[in-house]
């Protein structure tokens, strides 16, 4: 008899719980099911959402100004040197060859009011320097200076580096790496100029087996281009040697 009340308050229970969240489900939220309720509720979310979508495009539209507008304080001379990493097919092996985030360089000159870029690329030739800029892997570069150029760098040093440099314009770049002006590089075009105009030598004179030519990558690229006959002891300049260059001070990184 015991047993079976037992049973009977048990059964009770369970009824009476489920009930409870019968009643629960039935109630909760209920408010939204208003009709003044929802569209509030409703007008309220969207208007989250709405505030949010233009938080996140105010952000991105702020990044991409800075981005865009970044290196304006940058204020160009005639005669600073510049530096990038290149996205060309080499960049990497010239990286791990000489140990350096630098690959690619050029000087600036003012023409007109304008910044360029006078590069040896293929062919040598003027670049507007946002171009150049553009071109560099994550548009970043580096610009160094004369650390006495007010002294050096006269109109009639600049009139000679640019006369020195006409005769490179249109050349054709060099993929040996030859210390002759048929073909010429970017670092050997530098230093060629700053050496034969206000002989300055920006940048310490190496030969080929001064670099780090360990690497997979650096021994493929001399197997394509010198095969088994790399001329180790051919004068080179690379962009890292003038970037260490004791006669130069950095004015701008980006």
């Amino acid at each position: 008899m015991e047993s079976s009340q037992k049973k009977y308050h048990a059964i009770l229970l369970k009824k009476s719980s489920r009930t409870h969240k019968k009643s629960m489900q039935g109630t909760t939220y209920s408010w939204l099911r208003q009709p003044q309720v929802a569209l509030e509720f409703g007008r309220y979310t969207h208007e989250g959402n709405m505030i949010k979508s233009i938080f996140i495009k105010s952000i991105i539209l702020l990044l991409l100004i800075i981005g865009c507008k970044s290196h304006q304080d940058y204020k160009p001379e005639n005669g600073d040197i510049i530096f990038q990493t290149s996205r060309s097919s080499q960049s990497l092996a010239i990286q791990k060859a000489t140990n350096s985030k630098y690959s690619h360089m050029g000087i600036i000159y003012i023409r007109d009011g304008k910044p360029f870029v006078y590069e040896a690329i293929e062919p040598v030739k003027l670049t507007p320097l946002n171009d150049w800029i553009s071109r560099g892997s994550g548009k970043h570069f580096t610009v160094k200076r004369l650390s006495n150029a007010k002294k050096v760098l006269t109109p009639d040093a600049i009139n000679k580096m640019l006369e020195v440099g006409k005769k490179f314009e249109g050349k054709h770049y060099d993929l040996y790496f030859e210390w002759s002006d048929d073909r010429i590089y970017c670092s050997e075009l530098v230093w060629k100029i700053y050496k034969r105009a206000v002989n300055l030598e920006v940048g310490k004179l190496q030969i080929m087996a001064d670099f780090d030519l360990s690497d997979p990558l650096v021994q493929s690229k001399i197997r394509d281009r010198f095969g088994d006959s790399l001329p180790k002891n051919e004068t080179v300049i690379s962009p890292s040697s003038i970037f260490e260059s004791p006669l130069l001070v950095k004015i701008y990184e980006k």
